[in-house]
């Protein structure tokens, strides 16, 4: 059965990659000049910022009915990371959707938009990096299954 959980842990990795990839885009164009680059990282960016709207509400639904207990602490933590990257991708693109539309090209802008895309890829890693250790290290969203033991639900099915 797909879960809130499944599809969040479906849902997430794709902005991540997007806006990674992005980023390194980025980070080739700054140094190649290459337009082509500076291209591919603006469409990445929009592109992953829509992503991370999306993962941020599957979170959202992922998150519920495990928010209270042992794992409070863990989830709160997660979630505001998760809030921070979502207005970091939304703030990065829109500053550059506005650069882009104004086609306002004076320096201290290109580097504001550098600076802003790293935040945004460290607050990725960050969050990341909480959401993995729910996952390992507290087991949020694990279902057990031990080879040659039936659940006691599918026990009952089975009349």
């Amino acid at each position: 059965m797909l879960t809130a959980t499944h599809l969040h842990a479906m849902i997430i990795h794709f902005p991540i990659a997007l806006l990674m990839a992005g980023f390194l885009s980025e980070i080739v164009s700054v140094v190649t000049k290459k337009e082509f680059f500076k291209s591919v990282a603006f469409y990445l960016l929009l592109l992953g910022a829509l992503g991370a709207i999306a993962a941020y509400i599957s979170g959202g639904y992922a998150g519920e009915g495990i928010e209270e207990g042992p794992l409070e602490g863990p989830i709160e933590l997660h979630e505001e990371a998760a809030l921070i990257t979502l207005w970091l991708s939304i703030i990065t693109a829109l500053f550059r959707v506005g650069i882009h539309f104004f086609k306002y090209e004076k320096p201290w802008a290109k580097w504001a938009g550098v600076l802003l895309f790293t935040l945004l890829v460290g607050s990725i890693a960050r969050t990341g990096y909480l959401g993995g250790e729910l996952v390992y290290s507290h087991g949020a969203g694990v279902q057990l299954s031990i080879p040659g033991v039936t659940a006691p639900a599918a026990a009952d099915n089975d009349d």
